[in-house]
């Protein structure tokens, strides 16, 4: 009896700011050689994440099944999924649910692409999806110019020198979707094969695929956008202008004068009486004053930002320990308050008022889901943090816009403040559990004209000394 193929693909997909200018990239590669085989790349324009990473998923699995003939026969072909998103991978599994009315489609397109007992899928760290993640930002790069990706471009030969991974990965047996059967044993085979990521920039559109053997199949995803709207990871720029922005400079002497940015100076408001039991304070549940300690530090952080002398307007959270803090600075500044309902923080749900062990114990499965995706949403109606950011994404764009070359002060809560320098940076979503924000703290990141930000101050709390 003939033995059906063994195939790996690996595939990620990214959003200059989830949502924002997104693509994926996928390979094909031979488990017992470590070639590779095919390579697809496709920028979608403007997306999220998971929409990219979805896409990713069927690009890939197209690939392979362009590479065996009767590849939809139940013996012909095995495939195992590599993917960093664990969200995809636990969905594609059965294990977690699909909510999210963007993802339903595009798992069930991914189901359909290859018998469901043919493909399994396997959950690796970031960084040994380097390939793919090259090839998603190889073809962002080539929408920013206004090209398509191109396979000649690939720096596949990087890749190549792959170890023979034939005793790494397990035989393809047992239920579709198991994940983790020999995991440990085939990441550590491929862990050390050298990639290149290009570093990150907004792009805009192209879609390509080849093989190693002929350079001249195509299989590509759905070229879709999905249903975000906000912008850039970095700045107010839209899918519709991504192709006409100006091309990253290279090195600050080559720069052109893009003129005064417009400067945020993020500060978070003072302590209540929940801050320093830790607990989860929202938009959704009580809405605390500033405690004794949290009234000094508006106080304090007031008399910092007087001496320095360059904040020209004030925008405030509508919750009232921003309001609070904010009055306290306007005061000592002279200057009023406007109050923007897109500042607000989270609305945690069930979790408003709980420590993280109350959670724990009482929710543990809602709160595992929200610490694997950005997607996921607390307990009882709560906001998911890709919600999240698509208003803080959308409040930045027009408050860029309408203070492009002042300096503004914006007093609101950790969350939206993480969120702007997540995007600013073009960071990944897990990156806001990185971050140390104290109560009363400044951040400070200036917008430029051509699309780009810098971050130039995180968490601040020289002036609570």
């Amino acid at each position: 009896m003939t033995q059906p193929r063994q195939l790996v693909v690996e595939a990620d997909g990214g959003s200059r700011g989830n949502p924002g200018p997104a693509g994926y990239g996928a390979v094909v590669i031979d488990p017992v050689t470590g070639e590779t085989l095919a390579e697809a790349a496709e920028y979608i324009g403007v997306a999220t994440n998971n929409v990219a990473e979805y896409k990713g998923l069927i690009a890939g699995l197209k690939a392979a099944r362009a590479l065996v003939p009767d590849a939809s026969a139940d013996d012909a072909l095995r495939v195992r999924v590599r993917m960093d998103s664990k969200l995809v991978v636990e969905q594609m599994s059965g294990r977690w649910k699909i909510k999210h009315p963007d993802m339903k489609p595009l798992a069930a397109e991914a189901a359909r692409v290859l018998p469901p007992a043919a493909v399994t899928y396997e959950w690796i760290p970031r960084e040994e999806n380097k390939h793919a993640d090259r090839l998603a930002n190889e073809a962002m790069d080539a929408g920013r110019r206004g090209e398509q990706w191109d396979p000649s471009a690939s720096t596949a030969a990087l890749d190549t020198a792959r170890p023979s991974v034939t005793d790494a990965l397990p035989p393809v047996s047992g239920p579709p979707g198991d994940a983790t059967a020999g995991a440990a044993r085939a990441r550590a085979a491929l862990a050390s094969r050298p990639s290149v990521s290009p570093a990150p920039s907004p792009s805009a559109t192209g879609t390509a695929l080849t093989t190693a053997a002929t350079a001249t199949a195509t299989a590509t995803a759905p070229a879709t956008a999905g249903t975000a709207t906000a912008s850039t990871a970095t700045a107010p720029t839209t899918a519709a202008t991504a192709s006409t922005a100006p091309a990253p400079q290279v090195g600050w002497s080559a720069a052109p004068d893009l003129g005064a940015p417009a400067t945020f100076v993020l500060l978070r408001h003072g302590e209540t009486a929940l801050t320093p039991e830790k607990r989860f304070s929202g938009s959704g549940g009580t809405d605390p004053a500033l405690s004794e300690a949290g009234r000094r530090q508006a106080e304090a952080v007031a008399r910092s930002l007087a001496a320095r002398g360059t904040i020209e307007e004030i925008v405030s959270s509508p919750l009232r320990r921003c309001r609070e803090t904010a009055g306290t600075v306007a005061a000592r500044l002279g200057l009023g308050v406007r109050i923007d309902e897109e500042l607000r923080e989270t609305d945690f749900g069930a979790w408003e008022g709980l420590t993280f062990a109350e959670v724990r114990e009482r929710y543990g499965s809602d709160l595992d889901a929200w610490l694997a995706s950005d997607e996921a949403a607390p307990t009882g109606g709560g906001e998911s943090f890709a919600d999240v950011t698509r208003r803080v994404a959308a409040a930045r764009d027009r408050l860029v816009a309408r203070h492009a070359g002042r300096t503004v002060l914006l007093v609101t809560h950790v969350t939206p403040i993480k969120t702007l320098v997540r995007l600013a940076l073009g960071a990944p979503p897990e990156a806001l559990f990185r971050m140390e924000l104290s109560a009363a703290s400044v951040s400070v990141v200036a917008y430029y004209a051509d699309g780009n930000a810098s971050l130039r101050l995180l968490n601040d709390t020289s002036h609570l000394r």
